[in-house]
């Protein structure tokens, strides 16, 4: 059996939340407006407003990665900027940012996102995952070749829905992207050619994503179609 964890450096875990930008720490109801559109003025302006919640959520992060995997001054290291945080380790990169909503600017999207893992063995550390845990909804493998959309669907769309394992498939009229279900997994995929994203229904621990991406890449494997067991190797 392959090793769940074997695509570790290909791939970046994600998820996050958000919420009412009248309900951040830096928003002052007696003189502060609620956006209405994005732009760079009230894009700097969200920055200004969620600087306390940035840099209290990064400060802890750096906190508790530094005691859980015992780093030194010189393996971690914490940039705090406009509106989004990196943590580098010699391990891993944790981001944090936040975004107006295109749809609604009057709330904030809060991202976090991991990536740049090195090594498998420490998505097995029971203190990677508490460091971790509930956070990432999400697994993102970047296609390094592409593909095209179109010919994902049709694969699909040629199995055997009575399969064990049987993948389903779901596409709007222009194939710009499409949405892969695979029997017996609550995660779906979604691929728009360039990516291959993992949906969860919940979040979890890198290693509860990770292997819930492992059961759909050998559900494309199983199905013996050239193009779906190439998409993850």
């Amino acid at each position: 059996m392959q090793d769940p964890f074997s695509k570790i450096s290909q791939v970046r875990l994600g998820g996050g939340g958000g919420g009412a930008v009248k309900n951040l720490r830096g928003f002052e109801k007696s003189r502060h407006s609620v956006p209405d559109a994005v732009n760079a003025a009230t894009t700097a302006f969200l920055a200004r407003l969620c600087a306390a919640e940035l840099a209290e959520e990064a400060e802890a992060m750096f906190q508790r990665a530094r005691t859980a995997l015992g780093y030194k001054r010189a393996g971690i290291a914490l940039e705090v900027g406009a509106g989004a945080a990196t943590l580098t380790t010699k391990d891993f990169c944790w981001e944090l940012a936040y975004a107006l909503e295109e749809r609604d600017p009057a709330r904030y999207a809060l991202a976090r996102s991991l990536h740049g893992l090195r090594s498998a063995d420490l998505v097995r550390l029971e203190a990677f995952n508490t460091l971790f845990a509930g956070q990432f909804d999400a697994v993102v493998f970047e296609l390094a070749r592409g593909v095209r959309v179109e010919a994902v669907i049709d694969a699909v769309e040629a199995l055997d829905p009575a399969a064990e394992g049987a993948l389903a498939v779901a596409f709007p009229s222009d194939c710009s992207r499409c949405e892969i279900t695979v029997s017996g997994v609550a995660a779906r995929v979604e691929c728009d050619g360039a990516t291959l994203a993992l949906r969860l229904p919940r979040a979890g621990s890198p290693a509860e994503c990770l292997r819930e991406f492992d059961a759909v890449r050998a559900a494309f494997r199983l199905s013996r179609d050239a193009v779906l067991a190439g998409l993850l190797g």
